[in-house]
């Protein structure tokens, strides 16, 4: 069973001489408990590389203490590598299990960074820790301090098995505030009286980073190593886009969340939690889309490997997810009619059918992302974010270019919206307004790249074609589902549910024409800001 909590803590560096100040002068603080004195172990776990240590992740296996068990501290929410503001960091826990057997349910919230590397035992910490709790009116518990007296030892191996800088040891004090039911807004005066008492802000992430050090292979919570080299998946700073930033860095900052959000979304998929595959293949879909916008800043073979490794994986994401929104929507029209032996046989039916198309799904899903293609993907893109492929033409003016490339998609959508108006009826017309709605996709996702130069006017075109966007995808949803009921209905229509596939289908063309109409009258509404001249 794994326990998730947000660790929200401050770290100083503070002498082995300084005294602990009186904590209960603290703003909100009426008292201070009296000091408790353990003795935590902790047995860190990382790859040769330390591949975590770079994403400034922790994996470790504590004894001691009162949450002794194995703890998976994950990024920084909003990472501050200078230390100087507290740290938001998600943290998971799991019971203690064996020594060198890490929960799989930690284990798969890290495969999208260990990318087929093993983890083993790196560092030993040793802490005597003074804890200091802080209480407020009715003896809410606000925050703890923790005196820390820590020793560590490195526990690297060498090829064969042979120590190679195993055995060093370290030592050092420092303190921590972490708070428990308090406020954020404790942490600026507590620093202040932290201060007087002769803490620092600390110079390390985390206790692992200080233990590392200089060891040999380490590097810092930056991903650098004391060499200057970087491993092939280090962590790298938030990256932001300024109004007068360059057309390159514009795409740089808006594919450097989406790479963030596969990340984060890699655990979901892998433990099946809902929305997971959803929000990843939006995010694949985003990068597609962006880089089939804007290829013209960069070398034409990168992005079209890229783009289509992406769409090899989104595929592969769709199979699961489709058939899930299908089954659901079916689901829930079927509850909706009169309960009957003919409601329940098609019930069954359907979710037979489509039960089995998720299944097959995901299990190649799962396969996909413990494969070599898969790990090669994520390094590719992490290599495009850090060294992008650019062009002479991508130090430009960043505004200019995100309006080319926003008008460029508004015009494809404006185009493909005519060619549905002349299309046949039937599979023709259909084909057409899933064209439309994919070129909505790619203009909401462009106008979202350019709203760090264009502010509130692309975001309203984003959320426009946001719009066509969901509208349009109701009526393809309505095309499959008509499609998946006649074939299932064709395959095992008897006299009970005949009648039963008889409505679900005429629910499917009622809502065809229903979202088409709905589209038209989105398309009044936005012409004035999709039209000629977007942004």
């Amino acid at each position: 069973m794994v326990n998730q909590q947000t660790e929200i803590e401050q770290k100083y560096d503070v002498d082995e001489d300084a005294e602990v100040p009186q904590l209960d002068t603290l703003p909100g603080v009426t008292r201070a408990g009296l000091p408790h004195t353990a003795v935590l172990e902790a047995v860190y776990f990382d790859t040769e590389r330390h591949t975590l240590a770079s994403h400034r992740i922790t994996l470790r296996r504590r004894t001691g203490g009162t949450d002794a068990g194995w703890h998976l501290k994950l990024p920084p929410l909003e990472a501050d590598a200078s230390g100087a503001e507290p740290q938001q960091r998600p943290e998971l826990h799991a019971p203690l299990g064996q020594p060198d057997v890490v929960p799989d349910s930690l284990l798969a919230r890290l495969q999208a960074y260990l990318r087929g590397q093993e983890v083993a035992p790196v560092v030993r910490l040793e802490t005597s820790r003074t804890t200091h709790a802080l209480y407020g009116e009715d003896g809410v518990h606000l925050a703890d301090l923790a005196d820390d007296l820590v020793t560590a030892e490195l526990l690297h191996k060498g090829e064969g098995g042979g120590a190679a800088g195993g055995g060093q040891k370290q030592h050092w004090r420092e303190w921590e505030l972490e708070l428990v039911h308090g406020e954020p807004g404790l942490f600026g005066p507590a620093g202040k009286l932290l201060a007087k008492a002769g803490a620092r802000p600390a110079g390390h992430a985390s206790k692992l980073a200080r233990a590392l050090g200089n060891a040999p292979g380490a590097r810092s919570a930056t991903g650098v190593s004391p060499d200057g080299t970087r491993s092939r998946s280090e962590s790298t700073p938030a990256l932001v886009a300024g109004k007068k930033a360059p057309a390159a860095a514009v795409v740089t900052a808006y594919l450097g969340r989406q790479i963030g959000e596969i990340l984060a979304q890699d655990p979901g998929v892998r433990l099946e939690e809902p929305e997971s595959v959803h929000n990843m293949r939006s995010a694949l879909r985003r990068i597609r889309s962006v880089l089939a916008a804007y290829k013209k800043l960069y070398v034409a073979a990168p992005v079209r490997q890229l783009r289509d490794e992406l769409k090899w994986l989104g595929q592969l994401l769709g199979g699961p997810r489709d058939a899930e929104v299908m089954l659901a929507r079916l689901r829930g029209q079927l509850d909706s009619l009169p309960p009957g032996d003919g409601v329940d046989a098609v019930r069954t039916e359907v979710e037979h059918n489509l039960g089995g198309t998720y299944d097959d799904g995901y299990r190649l899903l799962l396969a996909a992302l413990q494969s070599e293609r898969y790990f090669r993907l994520l390094d590719s893109l992490e290599a495009f974010r850090d060294n992008p492929p650019v062009l002479p033409k991508s130090v430009a003016p960043g505004r200019r270019m995100a309006a080319k490339a926003v008008d460029k998609a508004a015009k494809r959508f404006r185009r493909s919206r005519k060619g549905a108006k002349r299309a046949r009826r039937g599979t023709e017309h259909e084909a057409a307004l899933h064209q439309v709605r994919k070129d909505a996709k790619r203009l909401r996702h462009v106008a979202e790249s350019a709203a760090a130069v264009h502010g509130k006017r692309a975001d309203k075109v984003a959320k426009a074609a946001h719009r066509h966007q969901k509208i349009l995808g109701e009526f393809h949803d309505s095309v499959v589902a008509r499609d998946l009921l006649a074939a299932i209905g064709a395959e095992h229509s008897v006299p009970a549910t005949t009648g039963i596939y008889a409505e679900l289908l005429k629910r499917q063309e009622e809502q065809m024409l229903s979202t088409q109409a709905g589209d038209r009258k989105a398309w009044k509404k936005s012409r004035h800001l999709l039209g000629k001249g977007v942004l």
